[in-house]
């Protein structure tokens, strides 16, 4: 059975999310804080073998319209690192508003600032992949 994570990459933090072990839904993991290619990747491969993962499923961050971003090119960069390193499959898809829907979430709950900064990207990720999974269910 695959079992997924999630990546919600941005520049200086990275979302994780991991499905339950049935695939019903998703967890937010952590809040990676980036620190350089070599050393960030590690840290990916090292959550892929703790939480025993098959497929890796990483948010594509794209303009609203659907084109691609600066910020696309640097999420297929990343992508492509990970491709070299990891034995998993790995799958983008759409992530668009998805950072979004996390901070409304926080602040429903009444979260600080500080809060949010801290949780959105996971949450974020936890979003994309919940929507991957509802997506396969179909």
């Amino acid at each position: 059975m695959e079992r997924y994570l999630c990546l919600d990459i941005g520049d200086k933090r990275i979302g994780v999310a991991v499905s339950d072990p049935f695939n019903s839904y998703s967890l937010p993991v952590q809040t990676y804080h980036r620190k350089n290619l070599k050393t960030d990747l590690g840290a990916i491969e090292g959550l892929v073998k703790e939480k025993c993962v098959t497929c890796l499923v990483c948010g594509l961050p794209v303009n609203f319209d659907g084109t691609p971003s600066e910020q696309t090119k640097k999420a297929q960069f990343f992508i492509e690192r990970l491709k070299e390193k990891l034995a998993v499959n790995i799958v983008c898809v759409d992530e668009r508003c998805s950072t979004v829907e996390a901070e409304e979430v926080l602040i429903e709950q009444g979260k600080s600032r500080q809060e949010r900064k801290s949780y959105v990207d996971a949450l974020a990720a936890a979003t994309i992949l919940q929507g991957y999974l509802n997506q396969i269910k179909k």
